[in-house]
């Protein structure tokens, strides 16, 4: 286990933290000695215990506003998945349709091609051909 100092409103911590995440924690540490500068500037000197305990609610205020954002964010992207894939099943749905016009359209221009290609049947001579 890692250790590392970290200062909050001039005051030393030393902290254990897993290797590697020591960086991590002293930023943490940081952001959060700003947040009780801030409300030391705006409330003077009115007890350690009590900016520290007012900078934690503002930090979970924060997380509390962005957590309500990231579920209003999941929603959305749950409906525009649901839209998604509503779109690709009609487009699915109407290219399968398409090709089975093709199919037919295909068919039909065969069986005419075949009409009109046939030769029609010698008739013996002297023998009007029939009007069809």
């Amino acid at each position: 286990m890692a250790q590392v100092t970290v200062m909050i409103d001039g005051k030393a911590y030393r902290m254990a933290c897993e290797e590697g995440q020591e960086a991590h924690l002293t930023e943490l540490a940081g952001q959060f000695d700003r947040y009780v500068g801030h409300l030391k500037g705006q409330f003077g000197e009115i007890g350690d215990l009590r900016i520290t305990v007012m900078a934690g609610i503002m930090v979970m205020d924060e997380m509390a506003e962005l957590n309500r954002r990231l579920a209003a964010a999941e929603a959305e992207l749950a409906g525009l998945r649901t839209g998604r894939d509503t779109v690709l099943t009609d487009v699915t749905q109407r290219e399968e349709a398409v090709a089975h016009a093709i199919a037919d359209l295909a068919e039909r221009l065969n069986g005419i091609t075949r009409k009109l290609t046939q030769r029609p049947a010698p008739q013996p001579h002297g023998q009007p051909r029939p009007l069809s």
